[in-house]
């Protein structure tokens, strides 16, 4: 006869937990705007409680399949260690405190869904989560824009469906639906081409994402679309170019990366003008001006970590002030982490998003399994968004860069060496699979 604790022990082990608790975690994740503005801040943050102290029973009952040298990226934990110190110097300690411990949340949950699922079952949580949740804000705008013609105030939705938006659905902006839609359509695709969901399911899954990410009319999706498209195009190449070659086919590819780049900042006058974003960008420059005149008092160490900039903190308030805006963030994440965290904190979340990115390019040029693309085009999304949003410090943004970061740092990283050697098992990653 079992004991209750093995019964327990045996149900947060077992694989159909781990799944219930991955949809779990990823609904509230990506439904947190939705959830907030139906309950309040306090009914998200005791779901988000709850989940991580499931998530640290389920990790304890898993600990033999753990090992201590991955359990997460080491420009991962330099960072949240960082934030946290940032409370010495911060101008507001207990606001500082709080952001940081939503912070370590999110990457305790993204950590955990790392470790007790693999990239195709990740796909697929996330694939069924976006499904869901972009039918419901489709299914929002039509009763906003359609049916009753009047906003939803509480939830922020204008009911613009009626004339081609732009639409906002359950995440709250324009800009937030695009960056969800754009990853989304990435997640659809990966399922499709790896015969994960029924073709009649993957199809109208691609054109509802399509779609929602048409509607948003956010100036962002444009961009997205472009670079995604293109790093998928690249990826392609490689994948298909014999071993021998690869390495020059690399080279000439970040060779020229590095030159549509140059090219793209040279002309950025007329694209910008071409793509209707003047004034976006100019309310940007702006901002990013302002901001550097903050960072200069304070270069190294920045001005303490308090994510969005919601509350009215100095400098935040007073940046605000000079503008006369209401900025939550930089529009940037690159500018705010080193607005936040000063030049320490920007290197170390360039290093956590840079090396990932590289990783997890070489695994998915090396693996047979196009499941592996996922991540270097989610981390490039990622990347390309945090040029114009900070989606990527907070949320749904944050958990997607650690679980990406998490899931390059498996396959490829210093500690599999380690680990091989304490172990007899010798990485096969070089390998196609």
């Amino acid at each position: 006869m079992t004991t209750p604790q093995a019964r327990l022990s045996r149900l947060l082990g077992s694989t159909s937990m781990a799944r219930a608790y991955t949809l779990s975690v990823l609904g509230a994740t990506f439904g947190s705007f939705a959830i907030e503005q139906m309950t309040s801040r306090v009914t998200f943050a005791t779901i988000i409680l709850i989940l991580a102290v499931l998530g640290a029973a389920i990790l304890f009952v898993r600990r033999e399949e753990l090992s201590l040298l991955r359990v997460a990226p080491t420009s991962l934990l330099m960072f949240l260690v960082l934030a946290l110190l940032s409370l010495l110097w911060s101008t507001d300690r207990s606001d500082t405190l709080s952001a940081w411990v939503w912070l370590f949340g999110f990457a305790f949950l993204a950590i955990t869904i790392g470790h007790i699922r693999d990239t195709l079952q990740t796909v697929r949580a996330i694939g069924d989560t976006l499904r869901v949740l972009l039918g419901l804000s489709l299914g929002v705008e039509i009763l906003s824009g359609i049916l009753l013609d009047v906003p939803i105030r509480f939830l922020a939705v204008e009911g613009n469906l009626a004339v081609g938006g732009p639409i906002q659905g359950l995440f709250g902006t324009r800009n937030m639906l695009g960056f969800i839609a754009v990853i989304a359509l990435i997640t659809f695709v990966i399922e499709w081409r790896t015969q994960s969901v029924a073709v009649p399911i993957a199809i109208p899954s691609i054109a509802l994402a399509g779609f929602l990410a048409l509607l948003s009319a956010s100036p962002t999706v444009l961009v997205l679309a472009v670079v995604v498209g293109t790093a998928t195009g690249a990826l392609t190449i490689v994948r298909h170019t014999p071993v021998a070659r690869r390495t020059i086919v690399q080279w000439m590819l970040g060779a020229v990366v590095v030159l549509t780049l140059g090219v793209a900042f040279l002309f950025r006058h007329p694209i910008i003008a071409w793509m209707g974003a003047g004034s976006d960008f100019s309310t940007r420059a702006d901002l990013w001006n302002e901001i550097l005149n903050f960072v200069a008092l304070k270069p190294f160490q920045g001005w303490g970590w308090f994510g969005t900039w919601g509350r009215g903190e100095y400098p935040f308030s007073f940046i605000n002030y000079r503008l006369d805006n209401h900025h939550e963030s930089a529009l940037n994440a690159f500018f705010d982490v080193l607005l936040q965290l000063g030049i320490a904190g920007f290197l170390l979340f360039v290093l956590l998003g840079g090396v990932a990115l590289v990783r997890s390019w070489l695994v998915a040029s090396a693996r047979r399994s196009v499941v592996y693309a996922w991540t270097p085009l989610v981390l490039v999304t990622l990347a390309a968004d945090s040029m114009f949003e900070s989606f990527t410090l907070t949320g749904a943004g944050w958990f997607m860069l650690v679980l990406c970061a998490l899931r390059a740092g498996q396959s490829r990283s210093w500690r599999e060496s380690i680990d091989a050697a304490n172990t007899g098992v010798i990485p096969t990653l070089g390998r196609l699979e």
